[in-house]
């Protein structure tokens, strides 16, 4: 699956040393899977976690990443050199501050393998439009957890919401595919994850990080329009299509002004739920 195409709602998190748990998390529904370096593994652990996976069978299915430890880290070039020998997707670089680290990352890489970007601090919310801009990157993600210690800001209400708008702006000026949300912390909680899911969704994001199989289902739905919208989507697309040619430029539909972005809108939201749209 070509990971710029393919679906980008889910992205699992598998600790790299759970070998075990990989086929399984490729079968989970997840429309990406991470095998996890950095904060899955405790220092201790990390080289043999990276050696181990030197000689590991990686899942077929869902494209599968590897989150490997940040620039600058004792462990970075160790973590590159494991990657580049395995049929990965791509990886994903925790906080990435500038985007020397997504250069010293792509040169170590195939070609074939993308850079996503993990935005988790100050500095790499600032940077994020040039980080996002090396031709390797596939797209952004946002890491608040770490955010939130860096700053010292906390992800209450809508106090992130500036942040969240800064990546998926920087990410559309790039030209890079959607970023990715954080990780949700409840693994139970289906309403707010659910509702997670659709604040990201408003954001302009494409997805969310997740850490646990029980979190796919509220992250799918969030990411999928509402039953309104696509009924919305229908009725205005067939008002449209059924129309003379010269009236279908600007007209009104439920008492609303439609001009091209409103039309533009209906498709994506089509598209989004996997539905042709009507009319020619």
């Amino acid at each position: 699956m070509d990971p710029l195409t393919g679906p980008a709602r889910s992205w699992l998190f598998v600790p790299a040393t759970r070998r075990e748990r990989f086929e399984k998390a490729a079968r989970s529904g997840a429309d990406r899977v991470i095998l996890d370096l950095e904060d899955a593994v405790a220092p201790a652990e990390k080289v043999a976690a990276r050696e181990a996976l030197r000689g590991a069978a990686l899942p077929a299915g869902p494209p599968v990443y590897l989150r490997v430890n940040g620039f600058g880290t004792e462990w970075f070039e160790g973590d590159l050199a494991v990657a580049a020998a395995l049929p990965l997707a791509g990886l994903l670089l925790p906080k990435t501050d500038s985007a020397e680290a997504v250069a010293r990352a792509a040169a170590a890489l195939p070609a074939g393998q993308r850079v996503v970007p993990i935005v988790e601090t100050a500095a790499g919310l600032w940077n994020a439009e040039p980080v996002a801009r090396h031709p390797r990157v596939e797209r952004l993600a946002f890491g608040a957890l770490d955010f939130q210690l860096d700053t010292g800001m906390h992800d209450e209400g809508e106090t992130f919401a500036w942040v969240r708008a800064r990546i998926a702006v920087a990410s559309r000026v790039a030209g890079v595919a959607p970023p990715v949300d954080s990780v949700p912390l409840s693994i139970d909680d289906e309403p707010g994850i659910l509702a997670d899911a659709v604040r990201g969704r408003r954001f302009g994001f494409a997805g969310k990080l997740c850490i646990h199989p029980r979190q796919l289902a509220p992250i799918h739905q969030g990411f999928h329009p509402a039953d309104a919208e696509v009924a919305w989507a229908e009725g205005l697309l067939s008002e449209w299509a059924a129309r003379p040619v010269a009236e279908r430029a600007v007209f009104s539909y439920r008492g609303t002004l439609v001009d091209r972005p409103v039309l533009e809108r209906a498709r994506s939201i089509l598209a989004q739920a996997g539905k042709a749209p009507p009319g020619p």
